[in-house]
């Protein structure tokens, strides 16, 4: 079984990465390019392949190739291998740079209840998302600022601790601020959720 997979996705190269542990590594098109820059070899590549270099197709040791006309996106296909591989964890390399749409549907697409049986963690350029369906406890350095978005209508049975403005068992609904602009007082904060789903955003200390 593969634990860890890491998936790289496409678009604009990302800003900066921390290393990286992982047992299996999947590229999602234009993506293969971008873990070559940061030094990472290509299990898997996935995708319509419109974007990525012909030095990133030839470095996978293996290419899915699918049909641009197609219902899922990239990023679907390569959590789609992910899921098949047995994976129980994933990271996510990607930018908010380039195209406004293909950033925010790819958040949208890493909370599907589809995914939910892989934590999910996403680097995108100096912030680090989790997607919490349930709990996650996590160490940060002092300071730093953490957000915590809903997706959907509403989370409820928000709790967290480690955080300056605590909640217990509070409910944060989609379109309201009061999840913003966190920070962290402990080393270890913990965010669990009873029903719903969370994007918790950390960035680093002094970045809002």
């Amino acid at each position: 079984m593969t634990h860890h997979v890491v998936i790289f996705s496409g678009g604009p190269v990302p800003l900066s990465l921390p290393e990286l542990d992982a047992d299996f590594v999947i590229a999602a098109d234009h993506g293969a390019d971008h873990a070559l820059k940061f030094g990472y070899g290509v299990d898997l590549l996935v995708g319509d392949l419109d974007s990525v270099t012909s030095v990133g197709e030839s470095s996978a040791k293996k290419v899915v190739r699918h049909p641009i006309d197609k219902d899922f996106t990239d990023l679907e296909l390569a959590l789609s291998e992910a899921s098949s591989l047995g994976a129980n964890q994933v990271t996510v390399v990607g930018t908010f740079q380039g195209r406004a749409d293909h950033s925010f549907n790819n958040l949208l697409v890493l909370v599907s209840q589809e995914w939910a049986h892989m934590a999910i963690t996403v680097f995108i350029d100096e912030s680090q998302v989790w997607v919490v369906h349930d709990s996650f406890e996590i160490v940060l350095p002092l300071g730093t600022t953490v957000s915590l978005l809903p997706v959907g209508n509403e989370a409820s049975g928000v709790t967290t601790s480690g955080l300056q403005w605590s909640l217990d068992d509070d409910s944060l609904l989609l379109g309201e601020g009061r999840g913003m602009s966190n920070c962290s007082v402990q080393e270890k904060v913990g965010v669990s959720v009873r029903s719903g789903v969370l994007l918790v955003f950390a960035n680093q200390a002094g970045k809002e």
